[in-house]
């Protein structure tokens, strides 16, 4: 029952309310003058960066993806990997000290929305890892790194499981449905009628819920967050977003680190608790005071805890 209940409200979720396909073709967004208006969030939020970058778009066999890129040339390369409905401007709390000694390359998903366009009929988890690493060999990245948040946080995982990767250390921001399906089920309801019924007062509602200190994150990301929320069309990929089995965390070598929020919806104890379990070379870190948005709830002590673990 509890299986059943849970499938159903990640499928309201993520799949949300169908809207007959117009003519304007994006997979994320159901008209041009919404995905105009969400770029125009998105330049502006990526502006709070504030420190020198550049973007490319990268022809791929599914779309073009988007990436944003940063650092000194002759850094060890650093792949970042952004949530669910957020984008590569997601990390600009922490692109500071990220940036300062590794090259990196932020990548926007291709089912999301964002720069990145999918082209493509939706993709099966084969064909994700097939178009990151297709990203990957055009930037001829080796024995990198990866940052990877929530969603972003499962797609490193699946990486990572692949036999012939060249990924050295991971940090996963609170990954979600990598050791266990969604730890608080009924604490998101605020996020499914966000989907339902976007508006302001739900979106409120959603940062508090995913976030302890929702008054730190910026206004002009509120904004682009909100917008992907409002005018993206969900996917149902998540759906195919089962935990890891036991063979396959235990398949991974890499050192991997793992940072969970204390009031974390999505990741509880049994979340870290598997993730000592099954992953050979892991460190477990418990954030206090903290959400499932904890690289913005407490960006400092989360930047240093992955500087510490990339040197």
């Amino acid at each position: 029952m509890l299986k059943n209940s849970l499938q159903i409200v990640v499928l309201f979720l993520l799949v949300g309310c169908s809207a007959t396909k117009a003519k304007f073709e994006d997979y994320s967004f159901k008209t041009k003058k919404d995905k105009d208006s969400y770029t125009q969030s998105y330049n502006k939020a990526l502006k709070l960066w504030d420190i020198p970058y550049s973007e490319e778009d990268i022809k791929t066999s599914y779309g073009t993806a988007h990436v944003v890129i940063a650092g000194p040339k002759n850094g060890k390369d650093l792949v970042l990997l952004h949530g669910m409905d957020a984008s590569s401007t997601m990390w600009y709390p922490n692109i500071k000290v990220l940036a300062k000694n590794h090259r990196v390359y932020a990548i926007d998903f291709l089912m999301e929305p964002n720069k990145s366009t999918l082209t493509a009929k939706p993709l099966s988890i084969e064909e994700i890892a097939i178009w990151y690493n297709e990203i990957f060999k055009h930037y001829k990245l080796k024995d990198f790194d990866i940052v990877a948040a929530s969603r972003g946080g499962w797609i490193a995982t699946l990486l990572a499981t692949q036999k012939s990767n060249s990924i050295d250390k991971i940090v996963l921001l609170s990954p979600a449905q990598t050791f266990k399906f969604i730890d608080k089920i009924g604490k998101t309801s605020s996020a499914l009628m966000l989907k339902l019924f976007p508006n302001e007062k739900k979106f409120g509602k959603t940062l508090s819920a995913f976030s302890t200190h929702p008054e730190k994150i910026s206004p002009i990301y509120k904004r682009q967050f909100y917008l992907a929320n409002k005018y993206a069309k969900s996917n149902s990929s998540m759906l195919k977003m089962h935990p890891f089995s036991d063979k396959e965390l235990e398949s991974i070598q890499n050192p991997v680190l793992v940072l969970i929020g204390d009031h974390d919806i999505i990741n509880g104890k049994e979340s870290a608790e598997r993730a000592q379990k099954y992953l050979a070379n892991s460190k477990i870190k418990i954030i206090k005071d903290a959400g499932h948005f904890l690289s913005i709830d407490q960006s400092k002590i989360v930047n240093d805890a992955m500087i510490d673990f990339l040197k």
